[in-house]
C-alpha cells in the first residue's frame, strides 16, 4: 500500500480507523475512542491479526516500512488482577 500523502487522510474498509498522511512519514491513526496513535500501535492492537490474503490485501497498514516499530506500550495491557478471596464463602463486600 503506497503512503498516504500529507494533509489527506483514507479510512481503512476493515477497521474503519482513519489514517492521516503526516509529513516525515510519521502518520497518525485516528482510532473511534481514543487518542490519535501510530500505524504501529494500530498493527498491534488489529492489523496483525488479519489472515487471508482478501483482508490483507484491503488493510491500509500492512507495509512494514509505513508503519515502524512497534512498542511494548502499543499492545493492549492485560486486564489488572482482582481479588476475589473475601466473597469466597463470606458476606459480600459493599
Amino acid at each position: 500500500m503506497a503512503a498516504i500523502p500529507p494533509g489527506s487522510r483514507r479510512r481503512c474498509s476493515l477497521c474503519q480507523v482513519e489514517i492521516q498522511g503526516m509529513t516525515g512519514g510519521a502518520d497518525l491513526v485516528h482510532f473511534s475512542q481514543g487518542a490519535p496513535g501510530t500505524r504501529a500501535k494500530l498493527w498491534a492492537r488489529v492489523c496483525q491479526y488479519l489472515r487471508s490474503p482478501e483482508q490483507t490485501g484491503q488493510c491500509l497498514n500492512q507495509d512494514p516500512t509505513l508503519r515502524g516499530e512497534v512498542q511494548s506500550s502499543d499492545y493492549y495491557a492485560e486486564a489488572p488482577q482482582v481479588d476475589l478471596s473475601g466473597l469466597v464463602g463470606g458476606d459480600p463486600v459493599g
